[in-house]
């Protein structure tokens, strides 16, 4: 149970509502199939759902390749396993199963064109995982690598090849170190080289200390709320859309694409989704966000206007840096008349070109007011998270709004944060402007 819980610990981040969510699961239970030998005819179905249901499939053909390498390496040593035959015989079903799916076997070509994008600089999830202090992840690796060499004897040669595959993919990509909790923990729990039994009650314990925690996480709210967290998405903006039947050509904000291609399909079509299948498409979605021109000079206008935008669906902040979306506030400036502000609430902002008849224009100025509505929102519900506040304050002290900028930068100061200086400088400047 304690491997249990260190698990538990790097999984608890990565409990997102994504469909790699699905490979998780998946992986698990392939594992589960292949070792315990029994009922391997469930890989090919198990296969075929799990690559209709997200791309990483393919992490189970690793998991297939190590068990089939150690039954190779057991016939090489004259050993060979009993079910040798039917692992090879379920495994190549499995990955022929896998490959009926409206992509095919194009898993592995995706990822890497996706590896050599330059898009995957600008995407947190797919960095190098930082190693200084050291992250759990990287404990749990150390930990198991220790004992596997410890117990190198009777180390099974999968186990030396699972791990070594999934702290390839963990030390290459943020988005990979979940797949060390999958394993190192078993590992460590295997191949300790001291093992003390613990008394009977211990289990029990562990157990009730688990149930209690459900029942304390349910009422809480916190767990199986069999919802989604629409506070996250553009739930009423997707509303407004659908209800005036909205089919013009869109921009959105990367991470509202998928939930707007889920509520307003087929009628509405997203400019960009999580899978920013196109390196030039996502550069110009990243300068038309930014409001920045491109290398010919273009600007975030022309560019609207060169993939023919006629609605904006947008929020206001990257709220894991902070980083203020400058189309906002330049589509608010009283100058710039061409778009129309024609929905707001604290996820999303609506800008039309041509509103449709009845609705009515809001004053352009309410931008700001949606900005702090949204910042409010996310420090509420992610309080961890306070960076937001930080952008804008700096809006506000741009605009002469010291007392603004005052409020937010106090906001973001009694959040946790690192340590920064900066901040508490201009806090001090803009309490004097204040006065």
């Amino acid at each position: 149970w304690i491997a249990g819980l260190a698990a538990s610990a790097i999984a608890v981040p990565f409990a997102l509502d994504r469909p790699q969510i699905f490979t998780y699961l998946f992986l698990a239970l392939a594992v589960v199939i292949l070792e315990s030998r029994l009922r391997l005819w469930l890989l090919p179905p198990l296969f075929l759902i799990w690559a209709n249901c997200h791309g990483g499939f393919f992490l189970g053909w690793v998991v297939l390749a190590a068990y089939c390498a150690e039954a190779l390496v057991a016939r090489l040593r004259h050993r060979p396993l009993a079910e040798e035959r039917a692992l090879w015989m379920w495994s190549a079903a499995a990955v022929l199963a896998s490959g009926i799916n409206p992509n095919g076997f194009r898993a592995v070509q995706v990822l890497l064109l996706y590896r050599s994008s330059a898009m995957q600089s600008y995407l947190l999830e797919w960095a190098r995982p930082s190693l200084w202090p050291p992250p759990l992840f990287a404990v749990l690796l150390a930990a198991a690598a220790g004992a596997m060499v410890w117990a190198r004897r009777t180390a099974r040669i999968s186990d030396w090849l699972l791990l070594a595959a999934f702290a390839a993919a963990a030390f290459t990509a943020e988005r990979n170190t979940i797949f060390i909790g999958f394993f190192a923990p078993v590992f460590v729990a295997s191949y300790l080289p001291w093992k003390r039994a613990l008394p009977a009650i211990a289990g029990w314990a562990a157990a009730a200390a688990l149930a209690a925690g459900i029942i304390w996480g349910t009422a809480a709210g916190d767990f199986f709320e069999l919802r989604a967290a629409e506070w996250r998405y553009p739930a009423g903006a997707a509303g407004f859309l659908a209800s005036r039947q909205v089919s013009d050509r869109m921009f959105n904000t990367y991470e509202y694409g998928g939930y707007l291609m889920w509520r307003l399909w087929p009628r509405q079509r997203v400019f960009i989704d999580g899978r920013a299948l196109s390196d030039q498409v996502f550069g110009d979605y990243s300068r038309i966000l930014y409001n920045h021109d491109d290398s010919g000079g273009r600007s975030a206008a022309q560019l609207l206007d060169q993939y023919g935008v006629r609605v904006i669906v947008m929020n206001t902040f990257e709220y894991a840096t902070g980083t203020l979306y400058l189309l906002a506030p330049a589509l608010a400036d009283p100058a710039q008349t061409e778009w129309k502000l024609v929905y707001r609430d604290a996820q999303a902002l609506v800008w039309m070109r041509h509103p449709p008849a009845g609705v009515t224009p809001l004053d352009s100025v309410e931008v700001f007011s949606q900005m702090e509505a949204a910042c409010g929102l996310h420090i509420d519900r992610e309080p961890g998270r306070p960076r937001c506040a930080r952008s804008l304050a700096q809006t506000f002290a741009k605009i002469g709004d010291f007392t603004r900028a005052r409020q937010w930068l106090g906001t973001y100061l009694d959040h946790p944060h690192a340590p920064d200086p900066e901040a508490e400088q201009a806090y001090r400047q803009y309490v004097g402007a204040g006065k």
